[in-house]
């Protein structure tokens, strides 16, 4: 079975006053996503990944040691990275439920200092890719940061919150200021409920 495009989860233009236009969530959904669906079926069809999951394609294809990773991968992973992104951002002010702020509170010390974290990482991923809160393997809470298309499937680690830095995601609202993207993704963007209910 094929892999399908899904709808934005909220209109094209509701993140527009907040910090993402219409034309970016047309270029980066109706384009850049749809091409990963694109493009990664027609590499899966006729192999032995056809047929599978999204998680099991992306953890069978990684290559950790490789200077770039195969084309499936690469497809696959954005697809599922770019899945993940819609939902982890929504219109309106979300607050932050007690207990995701608990747990920040106790990984970071403060939410504050997650924050800050979370933007550095993201500024300081050179290239194309994506910073993350991930809950490890030993079930702690971590800022990390990925290149290309990698996330925390790779690693065993369970996503609660992922941004994505490649420019095609920030440079007709931010245009060269990923500081000011990531500061405002957190603060105006995020869907901390969903953030929450993946804890």
């Amino acid at each position: 079975m094929a892999f399908e495009l899904p709808d934005l989860p909220y209109a094209h233009d509701a993140l527009a006053d907040i910090g993402m236009c219409r034309e970016t969530l047309e270029y980066h959904h109706d384009l850049h996503h749809k091409a990963y669906v694109d493009n990664g079926n027609k590499l899966v069809s006729g192999t032995e990944w056809a047929g599978k999951g999204l998680e099991e394609i992306v953890v069978g294809t990684y290559q950790a040691d490789a200077v770039a990773q195969n084309g499936i991968f690469n497809n696959i992973s954005q697809l599922w990275n770019h899945n993940q992104f819609w939902e982890m951002m929504g219109p309106g002010q979300s607050s932050m439920p007690s207990e995701l702020e608990s747990a920040l509170k106790e990984s970071f010390g403060s939410v504050e200092t997650f924050k800050e974290r979370f933007v550095a990482a993201g500024v300081g991923q050179f290239g194309s890719g994506w910073c993350w809160l991930v809950s490890d393997t030993d079930g702690a809470l971590k800022v990390t940061k990925t290149e290309n298309g990698v996330n925390p499937l790779c690693f065993g680690q369970t996503a609660l919150l992922g941004c994505d830095v490649w420019e095609h995601s920030y440079y007709i609202d931010f245009r060269n200021r990923r500081p000011a993207y990531l500061e405002n993704f957190l603060e105006n963007l995020v869907n901390w409920e969903n953030v929450a209910s993946r804890l």
